[in-house]
Formats: structure tokens, sequence, C-alpha cells
């Protein structure tokens, strides 16, 4: 079993925070006081807490208007009845009524890859009529996705959304959710527009002229040196919005590594598998057990609940002060003040896994390290990843079990195509911006909307999303941990053995090489 990692925690500025005076006024919540909202990409894992949080602590709302893809035989609202049956609604369902937030929050039927939405002409009269806030968070966040579907999606359905937003009569603000890994050529991101990699209208109008299979072909060579689709599309996007800055009241936000939940309303809450909490899970399971990477470097991570803070506090200060007094960009980034490296987030999640939350079913004990030479890595892959999930499979094909692993190998194997390139490289982040907004916020406001530095236990962090992974995602109850940790022992016995055979083995080889003769 490893030690207990020993980090001295973040310290927090929390603690130069006077009491909130009783005459303090929430400004941010009354900037809100009596507005609707358009919000696309609602249902995705950043929208729904930035929609928890607004009906939580600006519930003087008038509605929230989501955009909602309509589905055979579901009617939009049912869907919106559906997301509310998450665990992370319960606080402001009990704290404001099912029955009240259900009237605030409306569905629009519409979608994003259609012209003009999708959205029928009575809604888009409403929304012409009522919105004066547009939030633009839709966006596939596929790093593999083809590259037609990629440009339809994150770069045309912005398009389509900047459209929208000029038929909006009471339009105040227009929010376009970027990310910080969009402008990847540059190492150090200031908080302001950049050059697209290409002309975003003309790579639309060609994937509107091609075929799938024809734009497959030239992804790489349209992509250059951009790893993925995603950071190509995105920072397409980020030109249109850049156009329109004359003619709207339109800023880029650019939120970092957005990771579980850290204090509200449900510490260590998540609805997916990306990041950080896939590498936690597929270690924790013990299907990963090494990685090609800078183990000193270190990615921009930043709690879902903070990013959605950032938002809602740049909206307040670019509503109230305008556009044209503003930055039309801002950061919403953490390794200024937090740096937390690739070694130590493992070190983290293992001591978390071994001793506190172990996972039902490992495959095997959760074990390895971090490689700095690709070759090494894919010899240790194929000996400590491989070679056991084919072991493993051909035991479970003679007891007329499904194979599983050698599956799940190949899907790791998948995705650390993309994160090899990230956890290899270093960019560093300005967040001038967050640093202004924070002077400008009273004592109440800074405890509502957090957006400095934290006092983040991180062992604290990592369990709770270790224990929500474990209750929300793989769906394992709390009654089987001991029997996790009974069945974690018996894999390290099994792993401490299956590597002595190999060694064995290799100093056997050696003897009859070198030796015997």
């Amino acid at each position: 079993m490893t030690a207990k990692p020993k980090f001295v925690y973040e310290k927090d500025d929390l603690a130069t925070i006077g009491e909130v005076d009783d005459n303090e006024v929430d400004r941010i919540a009354e900037c809100f006081k009596g507005r609707s909202l358009f919000i696309t990409g609602g249902t995705g894992f950043l929208g729904k807490v930035l929609v928890e949080k607004l009906l939580r602590s600006c519930g003087g709302l008038k509605r929230i208007y989501l955009l909602i893809r309509p589905k055979k035989g579901k009617d939009p609202q049912e869907r919106i009845k559906d997301i509310f049956q998450n665990v992370l609604f319960d606080q402001v369902k009990q704290l404001r009524g099912e029955e009240h937030i259900l009237q605030q929050v409306v569905a629009i039927a519409g979608d994003v890859l259609l012209p003009g939405l999708g959205i029928s002409e009575q809604d888009l009269e409403i929304l012409r009529q009522e919105v004066s806030i547009v939030y633009h968070c839709a966006a596939t966040v596929r790093f593999d996705e083809p590259l037609r579907n990629a440009v339809f999606m994150n770069t045309r359905g912005t398009k389509y959304m900047l459209e929208l937003a000029q038929t909006l009569k009471h339009l105040d603000f227009f929010a376009y959710c970027s990310t910080a890994y969009c402008h990847l050529h540059v190492k150090t991101l200031y908080e302001k527009p950049y050059d697209p990699p290409a002309d975003p209208h003309k790579v639309m109008q060609a994937c509107e002229w091609l075929t799938d299979e024809e734009v497959a072909t030239i992804e790489r060579k349209v992509l250059g040196d951009i790893p993925n689709t995603y950071a190509y599309t995105k920072s397409l996007a980020e030109a249109l919005v850049v156009e329109k800055f004359d003619q709207l009241p339109a800023v880029i936000l650019r939120p970092s590594i957005v990771i579980p939940i850290w204090k509200e309303p449900i510490p260590g809450w998540t609805d997916n598998i990306n990041g950080p909490t896939g590498l936690l899970i597929g270690a924790g399971k013990g299907v990963i057990r090494t990685m090609y990477c800078n183990s000193s470097g270190y990615g921009d991570f930043l709690p879902v609940d903070v990013a959605v803070n950032g938002i809602l506090v740049a909206s307040w200060r670019n509503i109230t002060a305008g556009t044209d007094t503003t930055n039309r960009v801002a950061h919403m980034t953490s390794s200024n003040d937090i740096k937390v490296s690739w070694a130590e987030i493992i070190e983290l999640g293992r001591w978390v896994i071994e001793n506190k939350v172990p996972l039902n079913g490992v495959a095997w004990y959760p074990g390895g390290s971090m490689k700095s030479n690709y070759w090494v890595h894919y010899v240790c892959m194929v000996l400590f990843q491989w070679m056991p999930a084919l072991f493993v499979d051909a035991l479970l094909w003679l007891l007329r079990y499904p194979p599983v692993l050698c599956r799940v190998q190949n899907r790791i194997f998948k995705g650390f195509e993309v994160f090899e390139y990230y956890a290899n490289n270093v960019w560093n982040f300005d967040n001038s911006e967050a640093v202004k907004l924070r002077k400008l916020m009273n004592n109440k406001e800074r405890r509502t909307y957090v957006i400095e530095k934290i006092e983040l236990d991180l062992i604290d962090y990592f369990t709770n999303c270790v224990l929500c992974a474990r209750r929300l995602i793989l769906k394992e109850s709390d009654e089987s941990i001991p029997a996790a940790r009974r069945h974690m022992k018996v894999m390290w016995v099994v792993d401490k053995v299956y590597k002595g055979i190999w060694i064995f083995g290799i100093l056997y080889m050696l003897y009859r090489c070198f030796f015997a003769g």
C-alpha cells in the first residue's frame, strides 16, 4: 500500500474576506432579476451546473429557455423533468419547489445542427420578445469527432446562434463558452482574440459541399499541427464571435479543463468520465498501469462550480458596465493559483482508491507509473495492460463469459492518443480579468460566487470525486465498499505473484543463456 501523499494544501484567500454585512446586496442576483435567458448545451455537464446555480442563487430571474433536441416519442418539456430527477437538482428543488422551477425552466425544441436552430416561428417570437441574456454552451466535446461533424456542431452552430442573437430585441449579453485549450500554438494565452487557423466561412462552405468520406480524407491535412477537431473548430467559432463584436454585446469565455464540483451543491458530482475522472476510474480498476506523460508537467483544471461562478460574475460585470468598457475575452483558469502536477494527481488518486474508496470488480491491483520515454511506456503497456487483459479474457472465455478487457484496452489506447499530446505539453493562461473581478465583488458575492484561490484539501476533493463516480456513474453502492477492500487485497497478492513469475522467467532465461551452457 502506498503512503499517504504529503501535500501542502493551498490556503485560502477566503480567510481575508470579512463577515458579510446584513446590508450587503447580492448585485449579481439582482442583475438577473426579472430577466429571461436562453441557454444551449443546458443538458450537458457545464450546462446542468449553470442552470442549477442560476435557479439556486438567482431565483428572481423570470425564465430560463433551454434549447432541447426533440426525441422521438418524448416531449421536450418532459425531457426537462427527466433532467431535474438528477441528484444535482435535489437541493434547489427543496429550496424553491419542483413545480416552481419547472415553471421557470422552459424547453425550446431545436437543434444547433439545423438552420435557424430548427426553432419554430412561434418559439422564435417568444425569444425575440423576452430574452436579454444568451449562453451558448452547446458543443461536441469529443476530441476524435470527425471534422465535418465537429464543424457543423461547434462552428456552424455558433454561426446560427449569432444570427438568432441579432434578432433579439432586448439583448444585453451574449456569452460564447469556448475553451482555454483552443489556440494550442500559443504557450502563454492572453485574454484577447487570436487569429483562427483558417477562414471559418470557407471551412463551413467546404464541409457543406463535401461528403463525410471526402472530408475524412483531407482531415489530417486541414488540421495541420492542431491535434484534434475540437480545438480546431472551437478556434474557428471564436473568430465568428469576434466578427460580431461591433454588432452584439458578445464576449468569449474560456474555461480550462472542467472537472467535478468542488463544493456546491454536491462535492465531487459529475455526469461523465472525461478527463481526470476517467483516469481515476481506469487506474482504480487496474486497467491503466502506465502513461506516457511528463510527470512534472500540469494541466489547468477548474471545478465546474467555480467555472459557473466565473460565468455569472462575468455576466454581471459586462451587463452593468457595458461590453464597450470591458475586455471581451475572459479566462476561467486555475493554474496561476493552484498547480497540481500529473504525478501528484496519480499519487493522490491511487492513495484514495487504495485506502478510502476502492472500486468494485477491480481487474488488477492499481499500480504502475508514468513514463517519459514512449518506448518504455509501450513495452510496459504490452506487459502490464495487454497481457493481463488477454489472460483475464481467456479465463472469461473458458468460463463461457463474454471477454471485455481487450475491448477496454483498445478504448484506452485510442483515448491515450489524445491525452498524451496534452500530458506532454504545458500551457500558461493569463487570468487578469478574474483578478480584477474579485476586487469589484463585496463579501457576500465573494462567498456566493467563489472565483478565487480556495481552501482545497486535495484528498477530500479526490475522495468526493471517486465516491460520486462510484455511486452515480459506476452504480456501485456504499454497502459494497468493505467487499471491494477485501477484493483489493486479493488482487494485491495476484499482482505480486504475476510480477514474481515474470521476474523468475526472465532470470531463468538469462541463466540458461549465459550459465547453463
